[in-house]
């Protein structure tokens, strides 16, 4: 059997190590083996969160520089942060919704992240096979709230294929033991956006 290699990352609060686990338990319950690790930095101040998937046959649960199949970025600079660990040909999904980084904002910086997706687009064809970039205030306008980011971006990820034998309905099915009844419909809309 071969691994799917995913990572999984943004800033605090976004909603990463869910969707993270999400499709963890929905790869579990297809009968799949998974091995997953996170790094949370400063999270409840908008520090770094990296989630590692490995669906598979894996002993570990870490992915190495060069060998990811899959990066679903929640903010685009994290996304960039993130792209050596890309093997080449592999795909990136992002939202194109910057939040600006502590230390910018200390520094009284100013973020877009429009350089960052800029970057991305740069990269694909080169590095990155295919380029997913998601208009997430658009997306979150439609939707009625600011907190389903994370459903919509796996909703991607499972409508392109990209997650392995994992489907929209699979994480529909783990979402339901995960989260509570009244959130529900919400999310489930989240994962059907049409984005591809």
């Amino acid at each position: 059997m071969s691994t799917t290699n995913i990572i999984l990352c943004g800033v605090g609060g976004q909603g990463t190590v869910l969707a993270s686990k999400l499709t963890a338990a929905a790869s579990m319950a297809k009968g799949l083996e998974v091995r997953s690790a996170e790094t949370i930095g400063m999270a409840q101040r908008g520090g770094s969160v990296m989630s590692y998937l490995r669906i598979g046959d894996t002993a570990s649960p870490l992915i190495t520089k060069g060998s990811a199949d899959l990066i679903i970025g929640f903010e685009p600079g994290e996304t960039v942060r993130l792209l050596p660990y890309l093997k080449k040909g592999g795909v990136v999904i992002t939202s194109n919704r910057a939040i600006m980084p502590v230390t910018a904002a200390l520094l009284d910086s100013s973020y877009s992240g429009d350089s960052m997706v800029e970057y991305l687009k740069a990269q694909e064809g080169n590095l990155v096979g295919k380029l997913l970039t998601i208009d997430m205030d658009k997306a979150l306008e439609e939707l009625g709230s600011p907190k389903v980011m994370n459903m919509v971006l796996l909703g991607a990820a499972a409508r392109g294929g990209f997650l392995g034998e994992v489907t929209i309905d699979d994480i529909k099915s783990a979402l339901v033991k995960k989260v509570k009844p009244q959130l529900h419909e919400l999310n489930f809309k989240a994962l059907e956006y049409a984005l591809i």
